[in-house]
């Protein structure tokens, strides 16, 4: 009976690597670091979700060649250390085939390092420091354009509409707040607009008063904020309390387009503007069916960060499905040659100016309006027309 069980226990353990073996060799396995716990949860929540969303649909589908494709979600917690270390985990343990993701331009940099290092190719759908696609690695290709390209739609907006003369800028001093401050300080420059004030400040900060309180007695005609979600709506708030009143506020995207802005910051998020990357009326094929989606999912909004991880999951499997193998050489090929249309926009790698496998996407102005975030630049795409100027006081119940 013992010599039975023995062979019977045999028996299962050699059935049990074979349907391991045959479930491994249908499966594609690709990793995708984005900040799942941590201050930037709220970014990596969004971008799980959109990741989700189109993994299940693109298996649904056939997945790769038939292949079902495997994401190997890991959580940078928003550092870089972390980062580097869940991704070397990916490379050498898991053994994925190529990387996504990246939502923080510190990690995002990081992160980039491990793989040019290790010759893994990388899909950045989010970081957007210059720096990252500006540093010569060629396995390191980036959906989304570059922080120093963010305000173009603002330059235009401001130009033809508002017409500023004196400018205030906020920005934390991340590796994203300081280059977006930078690109929108050039950008003043450029325009004949005069900088009163450039501060930075530390992640995590709770009082912004007394650089408000600076602010307002320069009376600038326009403050200029790149931040994140919490410090987003603490800005407002306290520029609420402490009735300053400029033309206009203008946030640098990042935390001033989540759902979450207008929900923490109240009625002090009514009538800002912020640059963006995407809106689901733009004329992208796809667009509008995967806001719906997403809200039928998951009962809320979704904005430019979701439609950045949903269209780069689907570049994921449509570099997959074209490269010649799973090598990192081939796939990196099949990067290089990539031009699609996704819900984010047309996705084609070019070197440009100091730029290498960057994509050219176009950016856009979007303003809470009523507790929704409507696109109000360029108009030709309007949901709703921009209010300005803006009665501040009124807007606030003062």
């Amino acid at each position: 009976m013992k010599r039975l069980a023995i062979i019977l226990i045999s028996i299962f353990c050699v059935m049990g690597l074979m349907l391991t073996g045959a479930s491994a060799a249908d499966t594609v396995k690709v990793g995708i670091v984005l900040p799942l716990t941590g201050p930037q949860a709220k970014f990596g929540e969004i971008e799980k979700k959109s990741f989700d969303l189109a993994l299940e649909e693109i298996n649904a589908a056939g997945g790769i060649n038939g292949k079902k494709l495997e994401l190997a979600m890991e959580d940078d917690t928003g550092r870089p250390d972390v980062g580097r270390s869940v991704v070397e985990k990916l490379i050498t343990k898991d053994k994925v085939v190529m990387l996504g993701g990246g939502y923080s331009s510190s990690v995002t940099y990081a992160v980039s390092g491990v793989c040019q290092q290790n010759q893994m190719p990388f899909l950045v759908n989010t970081g957007s420091a210059d720096k990252i696609t500006t540093s010569g690695w060629d396995y390191i290709f980036r959906l989304n354009p570059p922080v120093s390209h963010y305000a173009d739609a603002v330059t235009t907006l401001l130009a033809e509409k508002v017409k500023p003369k004196t400018v205030a800028i906020l920005y934390e001093n991340s590796l994203f707040g300081t280059k977006g401050a930078k690109s929108f300080e050039k950008i003043c420059g450029n325009a004949g607009y005069k900088v009163l004030l450039k501060e930075g400040y530390e992640h995590g900060g709770i009082d912004f008063k007394p650089v408000l309180v600076q602010i307002k007695k320069l009376n600038p005609d326009v403050v200029y904020m790149v931040s994140y979600i919490m410090d987003a709506s603490l800005l407002m708030k306290q520029a609420k309390e402490l009735k300053l009143t400029p033309k206009i506020f203008i946030g640098g995207a990042a935390g001033f387009t989540l759902p979450e802005f207008a929900e923490n910051a109240g009625v002090a998020s009514d009538k800002i503007i912020s640059a963006t990357l995407w809106h689901q009326v733009l004329p992208f094929p796809g667009a509008m069916d995967y806001y719906n989606k997403f809200v039928a999912k998951y009962n809320k909004p979704t904005e430019y960060h979701g439609a950045e991880a949903y269209s780069a999951c689907y570049v994921i499997a449509d570099v997959l499905k074209r490269a010649k193998s799973f090598k990192n050489t081939d796939i990196k090929q099949a990067l290089s040659e990539t031009d699609m249309m996704t819900v984010f926009g047309p996705v084609k790698f070019t070197t440009w100016g100091k730029m290498k496998n960057q994509n050219i996407a176009a950016t856009y102005v979007v303003q809470w309006i009523d507790g929704k975030l409507e696109l109000v630049w360029p108009t030709d795409h309007a949901t709703k027309a921009f209010v300005y100027p803006v009665d501040w006081m009124k807007t606030w119940g003062y």
